[in-house]
């Protein structure tokens, strides 16, 4: 690389971390503050309607003597006398800031505005609240009722052992269904003997259309704290609660599988 091209590279380089020096990070608690708050904390700039003095504060997530913390310069309090005023913030419940006295009372109230937040002082004078492009901490997004749904079925079903079936009553021939009462294909889990990883033999009773049934191949299974666990030729396995009757895959995600034994 010629010596010009390796001085280009570099002042880039140099001015690529500059930008990310220059750029201040997110508010200090964000991640734990409430979802209410966080897209309130950090910095903004506070102007006095009309009149050239502003002072840029931080909204903390940290708690203080009333609300949550606010910081500004001690100039802060020249520029803008009515910020000596202020022990803490809070949110509305309209998700607008409110700046408060030492007995929660508000010395400025906001309101949402086009940019930002307007807002009246106890001193009679007018605020704005301006974001200017500081960094903010997004509220989470929150799940869909879909989501929620797929994360409750991931979840293992709590067993207790007490009242599962007994061991002994488990081996026989079963149907296996993908849904309720339409038999997909049979298998037989086997009265032991168990071999050297503690599992007994199954097999398919017949032929089985089940395309992801065949593909899984069961050749063994394993029943434990009242879970039975059917294991794949390729040594995988899919575990099944006994729920209404029948044996239902756990947890209830992916393709539907029941087990319900058939009649001796």
């Amino acid at each position: 690389m010629r010596p010009g091209h390796l001085l280009l590279l570099a002042a880039g380089l140099l001015a690529a971390g500059a930008v990310r020096a220059q750029t201040p990070p997110l508010p200090r608690g964000a991640e734990a503050a409430p979802e209410a708050l966080r897209p309130l904390l950090g910095a903004w700039d506070i102007e006095l309607v009309g009149a050239p003095r502003k002072c840029t504060i931080t909204l903390g997530a940290e708690p203080a003597a009333r609300g949550r913390q606010l910081r500004f310069p001690a100039t802060c309090r020249r520029a803008l006398p009515i910020l000596g005023q202020v022990a803490g913030w809070s949110a509305a419940g309209d998700g607008a800031p409110r700046f408060e006295d030492s007995a929660g009372k508000p010395v400025v109230a906001f309101t949402r505005a086009a940019a930002g937040f307007d807002g009246k002082g106890t001193d009679g004078k007018q605020y704005l609240l301006d974001p200017k492009g500081y960094p903010r901490s997004a509220p989470r997004a929150q799940p869909s009722s879909a989501e929620r749904a797929a994360t409750a079925a991931a979840r293992l079903t709590t067993v207790d052992p007490a009242s599962a079936p007994a061991a002994e009553t488990v081996p026989g021939r079963y149907a296996m269904m993908r849904q309720q009462n339409r038999e997909a294909c049979a298998i037989t889990l086997a009265a032991g003997p168990l071999n050297s990883t503690g599992r007994a033999p199954a097999s398919f009773d017949g032929r089985c259309d089940d395309t992801g049934l065949m593909i899984f191949d069961p050749v063994g299974w394993r029943y434990a704290a009242g879970r039975l666990s059917l294991i794949a030729r390729k040594g995988h396995s899919v575990e099944l609660v006994f729920e209404s009757g029948q044996w239902r895959k756990d947890p209830a995600v992916g393709a539907p599988l029941l087990l319900r034994k058939r009649a001796p």
